[in-house]
């Protein structure tokens, strides 16, 4: 499958992260992120043979991994789902910031996305800048993810199952988490329906295309391509979730989406 189409996929797929996420609310944050990632893990567990015993390149896969969804969760939970959903999905623009060399239409870009963030964290007035704990997470997720992103690419020498490597690893990791410091609770038909969705698709099948695409593709072309996700995912929670997308969301989505595609076509001009 061409890069592209495989970026397609992880697009289409972290669309509807979001809104999965919120149907179970009552499932504790560590537990949700380590069974669906042991979920997402059981793909790649046919190769084991494949799995790096480097540990710098583990400990690359749980910061990316365990850390983004970890903050991602938590985001939604303490913030409007709308607005933390949008925050996080600066890490397109941070992918294109982190990718040198970096020329004036990067940082034109970077700043008018966070122009964005930061309407939705003032509200529209910018003397009341509150940045509240979800936010914050938000904002941690996607510097994680997009810093993972960068840092992946170095990998290309390895199998894309070392990425069931990372989830099997940070799926234990946040399982022991959940039952050192979180309460236990028992989880309905519905909520283990809807977790073992999230581990087949975005938690899963997603992590696996998107290392794919980025190894064998143009990260100029795949991060231009990535800059729908946030178009995609808010729409997903507003159709289909019916959540509330107010007119200042929408100026900021509008923003983050202008300031990354300014940074990644300029970008590509420059290259060609």
């Amino acid at each position: 499958m061409p890069p592209l189409a495989l970026a397609g996929v992880s697009i289409a797929l972290w669309a509807s992260l979001a809104y999965l996420s919120t149907l179970v609310p009552r499932v504790p944050a560590f537990e949700l992120v380590g069974v669906t990632l042991l979920v997402g893990s059981l793909p790649g567990l046919v190769r084991v043979r494949a799995f790096t015993r480097d540990p710098r390149v583990l400990a690359l896969g749980v910061y990316g991994l365990f850390g983004y969804h970890f903050c991602l969760f938590m985001a939604l939970r303490l913030a409007p789902t709308v607005e933390a959903n949008l925050v996080n999905y600066l890490w397109p623009v941070l992918i294109v910031a982190m990718s040198p060399p970096l020329r004036w239409f990067h940082v034109a870009g970077a700043l008018t996305a966070f122009a964005g963030a930061a309407l939705i964290a003032t509200g529209g007035d910018v003397t009341h800048l509150t940045w509240q704990p979800g936010l914050l997470l938000a904002l941690a997720a996607a510097i994680i993810w997009s810093s993972y992103s960068v840092l992946t690419r170095r990998l290309r020498g390895l199998s894309s199952a070392v990425v069931s490597q990372f989830c099997l690893v940070s799926g234990a990791l946040a399982l022991a988490t959940h039952a050192l410091i979180e309460p236990h609770v028992a989880l309905s038909g519905r909520e283990i329906t809807v977790l073992v969705a999230l581990g087949i698709g975005p938690m899963g099948a997603a992590f696996y295309a998107w290392d794919a695409a980025l190894k064998r593709g143009d990260p100029r072309r795949i991060g231009a391509l990535a800059y729908l996700t946030p178009l995609l995912s808010t729409a997903c929670l507003v159709l289909v979730g019916g959540k509330r997308f107010t007119a200042t969301a929408a100026i900021a989505m509008a923003l983050i989406i202008a300031g990354a595609v300014l940074g990644s076509q300029r970008r590509a001009n420059a290259s060609s």
